[in-house]
């Protein structure tokens, strides 16, 4: 992508998907990075994207007051280094634009940000003091824009709460036009223990200092530990400011280039790929549907729900991974035709081959198939039946190669005598007898094949959730271990029911909501009796 496109327009306070953007992101096959970048309108934020671009233009900047950006822009460009995948970049319309005058549509700008990014990086200017803090309102009105899951029960919302941190991007603070020297009790810091610093909570039970706390413990409640803090001296002398755009980076202050430079290699190195609820990784096709199902959520006037949004997304897939699998079946058995007429051993054995092939197709692109009614829809002696209908007199050419007694043999042998058209008969069943034998194995072959299939691909969608679920229990580990030393105890205490949660959820969840659906689901599959009857009906001559 040479430049950025808009990817949902805000017009008048209503958020629209642009086509265009959908339609460039349908042809990314690849796992996408994607990082947001929120913040005040007029804070830079829109530098920093063209930075992360390896350009010094492409978002608009502007150079007066007025907000440039409006929606969401992307661009898209290749990952430099992570090869195979795309590095999409979000830069978002400015919050607290007072020409729009409409907090409840930052609200969604901001939501949308958080439910489409991996990495959310949160620009402002100055210090992060209580001000800066309080401005970022929009991180405690996640929870009533975000759902986990679908359920309105009340008694809920506490267990969802704890459990954003499993799902939301990991967080960044940019302080740009920075001017204090780190040091807190007379003690040079780092950049991060001055944003941890400045995220500690109080102690006491005022409403001023609940009101003090509130947003410091959204922040440390919704975004995974460690956060990230980079502090930037102002980019140039102020009669320059208005055209950064196209300053040369002889005319930057060189400590602003140092710190530009030690952000992008964080981005870079330490942002992950898009994951939706379960661990999926997001390709550029995904996060198109993610955009247009978010965006279609809040049009309706309800809350976007990371349960309803993996639910669409695994039907849509699953559509589309059983129609790849069929064709692929499809493909394979046409060229079977040119080699009619052609014996059951060579209709078996084609079959088996590229209903194997047909079943990996489908993995590949599957996920979320927990019933199992997505797979089921590759019984593919039903495509195999279909195959043969459509080639009637082809598929009697199959019959008259297998059958040992032609029309005339049968006449010659009307002829013989009893005795030895008994024993014909006899060596006729016998010989069905060992072809179905034969016929059983090699659908026991194919089934054994697609089961293993299925065992390959519930271990990796297993081992996709135990990352998601370690990367919540690290993070809540840290915030117990500092609230510890704080000396808030009641909330380590909390912290640590939390993580005790979170742990019985690997096992009790995974086998209530993973292993016993695909049990199920292949013990309707693989059928006890292994047999070819929709086969040989295909084959049977009326």
């Amino acid at each position: 992508m040479p430049s950025p496109i808009c990817l949902v327009e805000n017009v008048n306070g209503s958020l629209s998907v642009c086509k265009d953007a959908i339609e460039f992101l349908s042809r990314i096959s690849e796992p996408v990075v994607v990082v947001s970048v929120v913040g005040l309108y007029r804070t830079g934020k829109s530098y920093l994207m063209n930075r992360l671009a390896g350009q010094q233009s492409g978002f608009a900047l502007g150079n007066t007051i007025e907000s440039k950006t409006k929606g969401i822009w992307m661009w898209c460009v290749s990952h430099p280094y992570k090869e195979g995948h795309t590095l999409v970049l979000l830069d978002t319309e400015g919050l607290g634009d007072v020409a729009k005058g409409d907090s409840k549509n930052d609200g969604w700008i901001f939501c949308l940000a958080v439910l489409l990014s991996s990495t959310l990086v949160y620009n402002s200017r100055g210090t992060i003091d209580n001000t800066a803090v309080e401005k970022l309102q929009y991180v405690v009105e996640l929870t009533e824009q975000i759902k986990i899951r679908s359920t309105n029960a009340a008694d809920e919302e506490e267990e969802e709460d704890c459990k954003f941190v499993q799902f939301f991007p990991s967080f960044t603070w940019v302080v740009r036009d920075f001017t204090l020297e780190l040091v807190i009790d007379g003690k040079r810091v780092t950049e991060d223990e001055y944003l941890d610093f400045a995220l500690q909570l109080k102690k006491g039970v005022s409403k001023k200092v609940s009101d003090y706390n509130l947003p410091r413990q959204c922040i440390r409640n919704y975004f995974p530990s460690p956060r990230k803090c980079f502090v930037f001296p102002s980019p140039a002398s102020p009669e320059n400011m208005t055209r950064l755009e196209s300053l040369q980076e002889r005319d930057l202050v060189p400590g602003f280039l140092k710190v530009t430079g030690r952000f992008c290699e964080h981005i870079f190195h330490n942002s992950v790929v898009k994951t939706v609820k379960g661990g999926h990784r997001v390709t550029g096709k995904l996060l198109g549907h993610l955009v247009e199902i978010y965006v279609d959520t809040i049009n309706s006037g309800k809350v976007p729900c990371l349960d309803n949004a993996v639910v669409a997304l695994a039907n849509l897939e699953n559509q589309t991974a059983v129609q790849e699998a069929l064709k692929a079946y499809q493909i394979g058995m046409e060229k079977v035709k040119n080699k009619f007429p052609v014996g059951v051993d060579d209709i078996s054995s084609e079959h088996q081959k590229f209903s194997s092939l047909a079943t990996a197709e489908f993995m590949k692109g599957s996920f979320k198939d927990e019933k199992g009614e997505y797979l089921k829809k590759l019984m593919a002696e039903a495509v195999l039946n279909e195959f043969l209908k459509e080639r009637g007199p082809e598929a009697n050419c199959i019959l008259h190669m297998d059958t040992k007694l032609t029309e005339n043999d049968r006449k010659i042998q009307e002829e013989k005598e009893k005795n030895a058209l008994l024993e014909q008969k006899f060596k006729e069943e016998e010989e069905k007898r060992i072809e179905s034998e034969r016929m059983m194995k090699a659908e026991k072959e194919r089934q054994e094949d697609q089961m293993r299939q299925m065992q390959e691909k519930f271990n990796k969608e297993l081992e996709q959730q135990q990352q998601e679920m370690d990367r919540a229990i690290e993070s809540k580990l840290n915030e117990r271990e500092e609230m510890i030393k704080k000396g808030f105890s009641e909330k380590a205490d909390l912290l640590n029911e939390e993580i005790t949660n979170l742990k019985k959820g690997i096992s009790g969840g995974f086998m209530k909501d993973y292993v016993m659906p695909i049990l199920r689901a292949v013990a309707e599959i693989l059928p006890t009796v292994l047999n070819y009857r929709v086969m040989m009906k295909g084959l049977k001559v009326e």
